[in-house]
């Protein structure tokens, strides 16, 4: 169905068999076919397209790797209104990655997603706060983003609140309220979480 609709000139349904291949679901996986199906899907004005397409080059898969290139796609996903795309160009942009190292372009791009209610966002936004990178150093800031971050579901977000919690950066020091924050971070995936939350238990914090 996705096929009868990319062949019909619907762009979305290209993004989504190209999803299908990239992945092996209902099909042999096959990146290069992704690829294209994704170029299709951008070409056509879907900026997920773009976005999916700006993955693949980022990570190599498929095509040959070109952060360039990568960039080049998450820009036009970002303009298109895909808050992903806006996100890991702020990423390429933070690591120099492609394009000329900027932490102020960085900042900018995230906060856009962060606005947007995309977590990861928010939580990279916290961490230019704490390290002062692009933005003026405020850990009140960083605290503020990072639990945005947090309650929008990013466990990474949740941890790093927590590591605030515990040296009292931004916040009165708190190790119950850090190790609940470890916890929700270690529920959520990120192993760092369990880690620390680890930590507190065996020196009794």
């Amino acid at each position: 169905l996705y096929k009868k609709a990319c062949n019909g000139g619907y762009a979305g349904g290209c993004n989504n068999l190209g999803i299908l291949y990239e992945k092996g679901l209902g099909v042999t996986q096959d990146y290069a076919k992704a690829a294209s199906l994704y170029k299709k899907a951008c070409d056509g004005g879907c900026a997920e397209g773009c976005h999916n397409l700006g993955l693949l080059y980022d990570n190599g898969l498929g095509v040959t790797q070109d952060y360039a290139k990568a960039a080049s796609l998450y820009k036009k996903a970002c303009d298109g209104g895909c808050a992903l795309g806006c996100n890991n160009l702020g990423i390429l942009y933070e690591k120099g990655l492609g394009v000329t190292q900027d932490y102020a372009k960085a900042a900018s791009l995230y906060k856009k997603v962060c606005d947007g209610g995309y977590a990861s966002g928010c939580n990279n936004l916290g961490a230019l706060y704490v390290n002062g990178l692009g933005v003026n150093q405020s850990y009140v800031k960083a605290t503020s983003f990072f639990k945005k971050a947090c309650d929008g579901g990013c466990a990474l977000g949740c941890h790093n609140l927590g590591v605030l919690y515990v040296n009292g950066l931004g916040v009165t020091q708190g190790y119950t309220k850090a190790a609940s924050l470890y916890k929700k971070a270690c529920n959520g995936g990120y192993a760092g979480g369990c880690n620390n939350l680890g930590i507190l238990y065996e020196k009794g914090l």
